[in-house]
This record gives structure tokens, C-alpha cells and sequence, in this order.
């Protein structure tokens, strides 16, 4: 009996020994050398690809955020701010969308199939508001320039970019809210969009957070 109970305790101490070995390699000092690796190799990415203006982070370019006016009373959603480039779409326009706002904790799709009624009239109600949005004077939006990402969310709801026709179709609307020209504001979309990757990996695209922080630059000049 006492060398069964000496020999179970000579395994359990040396399973205790493993395991606070193991976890001082692999809770604390792997995790620390990965960490200073990353803030040496690769500091931007590593501390989550921020976006700064005036030395204060604004955003991240890897999650897409929103561009509003102050919420009203009485109001349930806020109205876009016109005089910035808007995002697409986060999973839907209604009450009953999973995320509105880019939240980071609802992140996720809506699920809803193509012939869903809700998805239906979010993307009709879309579709008018940036018809509205976008038309000034001496530039009308018509029904077929409306793209698809405009009036429909990502698959995770959080996309910071929005295709270069999107961007495009906003740059009257933007100019005019600016008082820029139009060639300024579309030579500011045609320097933020980023071509395939590896020339044929995914779809140009345009960052909306880095194009409103070069928009506001632009702007103070």
C-alpha cells in the first residue's frame, strides 16, 4: 500500500511538473516572443491595421464602420452623413437586420434567401435611398447604375470596402457636399482602389475608411 500510494504520488507530481512547465512555454513565453516578433516584423498588422488622423485612431481597415449624422429624436436610425463616402449595406436597412450599425459582436449574415419578403424591401428601400442620396444637380442616378453592394450587406456585415463603381457613383454627391471639384474627388477614388490580389485574387475594391481620411486631408487643404 505504501509504495502504491508513493508511486501515485511521484506520477502526479511529475504530471504537475509537465503541466506547469508546459504552461509557462506555451501560456507565457510563446505567446511573448510571438508578440514581440509581430510588433518588430509586422507593428501595423499586429496591433490591428489602425487607421490614424492627427496622431488618434479612428478606425481599422480591416472593419468597416459607419458615417452618420448625430441621432435625432424620435429617430430609431440615424441619417447618413452626405458628405462622406457611405459603406455598404450591414446586413440589412430594417429593425429586424442582424446588424446595422457594424457592431463587431453581431457580426454575421442575415440567412435570408433571395425571395425573402424583409430582404426584398430592404433592398428596394436601399436602392431608392441612394438614388435619392446620390442624384445632384446636373447628375442623375439611374436604377441600373445602382451596384449590388450598395444595397446589400458582406457576409459578415463588417466589409470596410465597397466596390469602385459604388465609389464612383458617390463622387458628385461627395464633391458638391465638399464643394471639391469632381475630377478632385475622382482622382481620390481612382488612388484608393486597390486591384486584385496577385492580379487575379478577389475584386478591385476601396478601402471607405482610408478614402474618407484622404477625403478630409483634401478637404483642409
Amino acid at each position: 500500500m505504501n509504495n502504491s500510494a508513493a508511486n501515485t504520488g511521484r506520477v502526479l507530481w511529475a504530471g504537475l511538473r509537465a503541466l506547469l512547465v508546459l504552461t509557462v512555454i506555451t501560456g507565457v513565453l510563446y505567446p511573448l516572443a510571438v508578440t514581440g516578433i509581430a510588433q518588430v516584423a509586422l507593428p501595423g498588422k499586429a496591433n490591428g491595421s489602425e487607421v490614424k488622423v492627427d496622431g488618434k485612431v479612428v478606425g481599422s481597415e480591416l472593419i468597416g464602420q459607419t458615417y452618420n449624422l448625430p441621432l435625432k429624436d424620435g429617430e430609431e436610425t440615424p441619417a447618413p452623413d452626405l458628405k462622406w463616402f457611405q459603406p455598404r449595406p450591414s446586413n440589412g436597412l430594417g429593425t429586424n437586420s442582424v446588424n446595422t450599425q457594424y457592431k463587431l459582436i453581431l457580426s454575421g449574415a442575415t440567412n435570408r434567401s433571395g425571395d425573402n419578403a424583409d430582404l426584398i424591401t430592404w433592398v428596394k428601400d436601399a436602392k431608392a435611398a441612394v438614388i435619392k442620396d446620390n442624384s445632384v444637380k446636373g447628375y442623375t442616378v439611374k436604377p441600373s447604375d445602382v451596384p449590388a453592394d450598395a444595397v446589400t450587406s458582406s457576409g459578415s456585415g463588417l466589409d470596410p470596402h465597397i466596390s469602385p463603381d459604388y465609389a464612383k457613383l458617390q463622387v458628385h454627391r461627395v464633391a458638391e457636399k465638399n464643394h471639391l471639384t469632381v475630377a478632385q474627388v475622382d482622382k481620390l477614388v481612382a488612388d484608393h482602389t486597390d486591384d486584385r490580389i496577385l492580379g487575379f485574387i478577389g475584386e478591385p475594391r476601396v478601402n471607405v475608411l482610408q478614402l474618407n481620411t484622404a477625403l478630409k486631408e483634401l478637404t483642409k487643404g
